[in-house]
């Protein structure tokens, strides 16, 4: 009879994954009616609570599991079975990746780490995903050529069915042609498949909906974004185009929220999406789209295949090293994995638990493109072998209570894995005149959209920014981050005596949340280049009257818009719109 109970389980199992994925589809379904009814604080709350509802799903239908089947150990015979019946519901299913995954996350949660391998889990996915969109159509083609390229633009606007009406189709329309003929050149051959491709549901964060397309012209894709705002004087409108790889993939940036996507075949969006951004892994475009765990799982996959076809060695990673994380690399892979620590060096006065509950508030919060998001793992394996001395020696005196050598394999209990970026410090010290103004301008935007979220940095050191792959300056380190609303902006008082300013230590004193803005200087204005352009653009950051205005606004509850693309780039509201 063990094969009925393995049957049981496995649809006990595929069944609190089917709940799991209704009630996020339901709650992502809701983004579209908190953009049109311009509802943003119920969009950034739905958008948080979706975070954690993976998590609540798998320990309902453990709990589940347990009182119903009375299980207690893990019996082998009796879990591969499990496994096998499990595959035997997936082939009709439409997010078949997604369930093995979560069978993953439900089978880790009853047993031991000893049972991790392919015959208890799917390490590797059994079923490809490849053809799901045969069933379910997720874009929409359309033909300039048949229908002349103005009147399919305006379809494509259209066919989003947005509860709102655009409040003048005719301008957007006009903008829209007018930036194409800007960037391709008008004598382009089109060939005989010339079409568009546009996904048939728009993509929701923050303020904005993104319309995401390709335009196929022989054997050439290039892919464009359509953002849409809301006027909130019940109207719509197209606040730009974006076009190419680059400029989608920083609006699918690691430092952005997830996206609120509808989509019953995520695999097909994601395969859709693949090819226009090439930089980007399936992890990460999971990952974008708020399947994070999915995501997740994937990115183990690929660096385990990595780790199989490569042979350097893990090192610890460049740069200053930091009082709360031991960070290592492996110079192949463009990631990093952060340890916590057991102890933290004075003047750091907090515990391991009070850092993860800040990576907690960066995974929850809006990261407006300036703060990492990361993957967090338990229990991790590595090849001991690829481990340098050095690394071995900093793990072992600094995280002792977080790894263990077992056999030939390191197992760290608990990790961060971040995209590898270029520290601004290190990224200074060999930058020309022209890249250290880019980076004073980027690293002051940093501090003012990260305030415009309610975030202050705490520790502004340049080793805590990092450089990315396309020039933009993210915020990576966050044990001293917190709320700004939280902080007390104060002015440097005058000193009783004139000789005061001459002393080393300060004539004030200060609480545990004083913040004095016009110290900012002393110690970010020390390259006379960097200083020069950081002034000429952000000259207010050391003004405590700014802070505290910032604060004002948040608590007035305005949101402040943040883009994923530059004002260049901005068609600019209708004139009567609000924005």
């Amino acid at each position: 009879m063990a094969w009925i109970e393995a049957k049981q389980l496995a649809e006990a199992i595929l069944d609190g994954f089917d709940r799991h994925y209704r009630l996020f589809r339901a709650i992502t379904a809701d983004a579209r009616l908190h953009f049109e009814q311009a509802n943003w604080i119920a969009a950034n709350r739905c958008a948080r609570e979706r975070i954690d509802f993976y998590d609540c799903r798998v320990s309902e239908t453990v709990a589940v599991l347990r009182r119903e089947f009375h299980l207690r150990t893990a019996d082998d015979n009796l879990w591969r079975r499990v496994k096998v019946e499990y595959s035997r519901l997936l082939p009709q299913h439409h997010q078949p990746e997604l369930a093995e995954t979560f069978y993953n996350s439900v089978f880790c949660r009853l047993f031991d780490r000893r049972y991790y391998n392919n015959a208890y889990i799917f390490v590797w996915p059994m079923l490809s995903t490849e053809h799901l969109e045969a069933e379910v159509p997720i874009f929409r083609p359309y033909y300039p050529d048949r229908h002349g390229f103005a009147a399919v633009i305006a379809d494509v606007l259209r066919d989003m069915d947005f509860a709102l009406p655009f409040r003048n189709l005719r301008r957007d329309v006009r903008n829209v042609m007018h930036a194409i003929r800007e960037r391709f050149p008008p004598n382009r051959a089109r060939q005989q498949n010339f079409q568009l491709a546009v996904l048939l549901t728009p993509f929701f964060r923050n303020k904005a909906a993104y319309i995401i397309g390709k335009a196929i012209n022989g054997a050439h894709q290039t892919p464009f974004v359509i953002p849409v705002l809301n006027d909130e004087q019940g109207g719509l409108y197209v606040d730009a185009l974006l076009t190419g790889s680059d400029e989608l993939a920083n609006v699918f940036s690691f430092s952005r929220a997830y996206f609120m996507v509808n989509t019953e075949v995520p695999a097909a969006v994601v395969e859709f999406l693949r090819p226009l951004m090439p930089h980007k892994s399936k992890a990460e475009l999971y990952t974008a789209i708020g399947l994070q765990k999915f995501g997740k799982a994937e990115f183990y996959r690929d660096f385990l295949k990595h780790l199989r076809y490569s042979t350097d060695q893990f090192v610890v990673a460049p740069g200053i090293r930091g009082m709360v994380m031991c960070v290592f690399t492996l110079p192949s892979f463009p990631f990093v994995f952060k340890v916590i620590k057991d102890r933290f060096p004075p003047p750091k006065e907090m515990t391991p638990e009070q850092v993860m509950e800040k990576y907690r508030l960066v995974k929850l919060h809006d990261r407006v493109g300036r703060m990492a998001d990361s993957w967090e793992y338990s229990h991790v394996a590595f090849p001991r072998a690829r481990f340098s001395d050095e690394l071995i020696t900093m793990l072992r005196e600094e995280c002792a209570s977080r790894m263990t050598v077992e056999g030939d394999q390191v197992v760290v209990k608990h990790l961060y894995i971040e995209r590898r970026m270029s520290p601004l410090n290190l990224y200074m010290a060999s930058a020309d005149d022209e890249e250290i103004a880019h980076a004073a301008r980027e690293y002051g935007d940093a501090i003012k959209q990260l305030a415009a979220a309610n975030i202050f940095p705490g520790d502004f050191l340049f080793k805590n920014f990092g450089v990315t792959r396309q020039g933009r300056v993210v915020f990576y380190d966050y044990d001293e981050l917190c709320y700004l609303t939280e902080c007390n902006f104060r002015d440097i008082p005058e000193p009783p005596f004139p000789e005061m300013e001459l002393a080393e230590e300060p004539w004030y004193t200060a609480g545990p949340s004083d913040v004095f803005p016009e110290e900012f200087a002393t110690f970010l204005l020390t390259e006379p280049r960097f200083r020069k352009a950081f002034r000429a653009c952000h000259a207010e950051v050391f003004e405590p009257a700014w802070w505290r205005a910032r604060q004002a606004a948040i608590r007035e509850g305005e949101m402040v818009d943040v883009f994923p693309y530059p004002t260049a780039r901005r068609f600019g509201a209708p004139p009567d719109a609000h924005h």
